[in-house]
């Protein structure tokens, strides 16, 4: 008869854990501007405060969402910051880890089932990405037929690794490297980023690291900044890929560091002059450039989180009341889809409404909006 004395059935973490889970999990939302519901953020502490388990929580999220009275705008990306978090709320508390591509390609799958229809599936197609910390430029990310064996490539190099001999200092600074080098490749359509960062975390607790994720819940745009800049080269306006940023990050994780981290620093700097007639691309009217605010990494708790993009359409409804969204995607260059995303957040957080139909009506903004405009 085979002894099984020796191995533990794993239950439910305590509540410690569980608080820094779902801390983590909503936080991570944010590397794609995503903000959880109330409804989720209860059930959440449902779950922290032991009444419901993790399973029961996620069940609970499910069901939500099938049931045909609940209303929510598809811009709006409710329904995936609440899915999203509550499963990896999950993945986290599980104490499992292969190191693989297909356990990277697992934890996407297991993100995003229900959500995406490419969930656990490489992309076949080329993307490219308009970043913010870039002024709208993108990574050049690994081309469609080269993705799985660049994959297998990076992850073989970094199992043969040694790490014997290496200081802390020099871990940290490795294994940012080996995550930077992996969210290149960007093996996905959309989840890149938080499918990264949970790896990382679980890769990390492999090692032995105690890593309670409060670092990336409370900086989750400014890894994803630092991805970027670590990515990102134009020799022709003298920007070079850096992973200063990325380093600073991990020293903070790993090492117990206190480096100030600040999405502004990460932001390359424009070179070409900006008409005087348009103030609204004017960084000097960004307030994310203002060394004295840096909303994009505000605690998870600010109720009102408000992008850049978001400012500049504030800004730009203050001026004209009855612009459109196809007007102002191209006032920004970025696309109508985006705008539209950014109107409903503001107008979920209160910051605008919409009087009139959808034709002839206008926006107009609240008094609550006023901090938030650019001036």
């Amino acid at each position: 008869m085979i002894d099984l004395s020796n191995y533990l059935i794993q239950g439910e973490p305590d509540q410690k854990e569980r608080g820094h889970v779902w801390y983590t999990a909503i936080g991570l939302q944010k590397t794609d501007g995503l903000t959880p519901s109330d409804y989720l953020i209860a059930t959440a502490n449902k779950s922290i405060n032991g009444d419901i388990t993790l399973a029961e929580a996620r069940s609970l999220i499910d069901g939500y969402y099938k049931q045909k009275d609940v209303q929510i705008e598809d811009t709006t990306r409710t329904e995936e910051a609440d899915k999203v978090a509550a499963r990896i709320a999950v993945v986290l508390a599980e104490k499992t880890f292969s190191f693989s591509p297909i356990e990277y390609i697992t934890i996407h799958r297991r993100l995003f089932e229900g959500t995406y229809r490419f969930a656990g599936q490489i992309r076949d197609y080329n993307i490219s990405k308009n970043e913010w910390v870039l002024n709208g430029e993108t990574v050049y990310y690994v081309s469609a037929q080269s993705i799985r064996d660049t994959l297998d490539y990076d992850f073989l190099q970094e199992k043969n690794y040694d790490y014997k001999g290496l200081s802390l200092a020099e871990i940290a600074r490795h294994v940012a490297t080996f995550i930077s080098g992996i969210w290149q490749i960007h093996a996905f359509g959309e989840g890149n980023t938080r499918t990264s960062a949970v790896f990382a975390i679980k890769y990390l607790r492999s090692f032995g690291f105690d890593v309670t994720n409060d670092i990336f819940a409370e900086n989750a745009w400014y890894f994803r900044n630092a991805l970027v800049r670590a990515n990102y080269s134009d020799l022709r306006r003298g920007i070079h890929a850096t992973r200063e940023y990325l380093d600073r990050f991990f020293a903070n994780l790993l090492l117990g560091e206190s480096n100030v981290l600040r999405n502004r620093e990460l932001r390359v700097k424009l070179t070409v002059a900006v008409p005087v007639n348009d103030p609204v691309n004017d960084p000097r009217n960004d307030p994310t450039n203002d060394p004295t605010n840096d909303p994009v990494s505000d605690p998870v708790s600010d109720p009102v989180k408000i992008t850049a993009t978001g400012r500049k359409v504030l800004a730009a409804l203050g001026k004209n009341p009855h612009v459109t969204a196809v007007q102002l995607a191209g006032q920004f260059h970025v696309s109508e889809k985006t705008v539209k995303r950014t109107l409903a957040t503001l107008k979920a957080a209160g910051l605008i409404e919409r009087k009139g139909s959808t034709k002839m009506g206008h926006w107009i903004l609240t008094q609550t909006s006023s901090r938030h405009t650019p001036r």
